[in-house]
């Protein structure tokens, strides 16, 4: 069986929590808290970076979530998650790097906000949502009449980007003026008053304990 090393709340681990859902595979959760438990021996036989996501499978270890992302959509086909055709792939590859290499370091100064902790230099936070408007301009206009990036079914774009943006309104970042962005969260099944959302966000969503949890984590860390 799948056995997935995470943590629920890391964007990183979400990625690829969601993908497993989605393509209706039998798997095996293993929490690693970030608290020390990643420095582990046993961990850091699996992950020698001592970061999470890791899969195995079969007794094959997997660390870098793209990566494991890339394996679970070749080993397992059904339901497809990247396009064929060369213009809808390369939007599906730009969403996903964009949103790892460009968003999720963006939003890292937003993290107090999102948490409900104090800080933050308000000129940085103005800077960091500048640089998100750039990501967030970039996506809209990707979108076209189909409710996903580049295709008419959910695709990895989804499970990298959709765990990353739809916290952005947690750190006081607006969707209002990014329609087609607004309309593809609701695809999704993220937005609070959507009354029947997808399975894999429902079950990947984090909870309030979960975020709780985190930020006392952070704020001992602190201290």
């Amino acid at each position: 069986m799948l056995k997935l090393y995470h943590e629920p709340i890391s964007p990183n681990s979400r990625r690829v929590w969601i993908t497993l859902i989605e393509k209706g595979l039998d798997f095996e959760l293993v929490k690693v808290k970030l608290n020390g438990e990643q420095f582990k021996p046993d961990f850091l036989a699996i992950s020698p970076f001592h970061h999470i996501p890791a899969l195995v499978d079969d007794g094959f270890t997997m660390v870098e979530s793209l990566a494991i992302l890339d394996y679970l959509e070749v080993k397992y086909p059904t339901p497809a998650m990247l396009p064929k055709d060369a213009k809808d792939l390369a939007i599906v590859r730009m969403v996903e790097m964009v949103s790892v290499n460009e968003l999720l370091p963006d939003i890292t100064p937003l993290m107090p906000v999102m948490l409900g902790l104090p800080g933050g230099d308000p000129e940085q936070i103005e800077q960091t949502k500048q640089k998100i408007a750039t990501a967030l301009n970039l996506f809209e206009n990707l979108l076209d009449h189909r409710p996903y990036f580049g295709s008419k079914n959910l695709t990895l774009a989804e499970a990298v980007a959709g765990s990353i943006v739809t916290w952005l309104p947690k750190g006081d970042v607006s969707l209002d003026g990014y329609p087609k962005l607004s309309a593809w969260c609701d695809a999704c099944g993220e937005r609070s008053y959507r009354l029947i959302a997808r399975p894999s966000w429902q079950t990947t969503q984090a909870t309030p304990e979960m975020i709780e949890g985190f930020r006392t984590m952070l704020m001992a860390k602190v201290v």
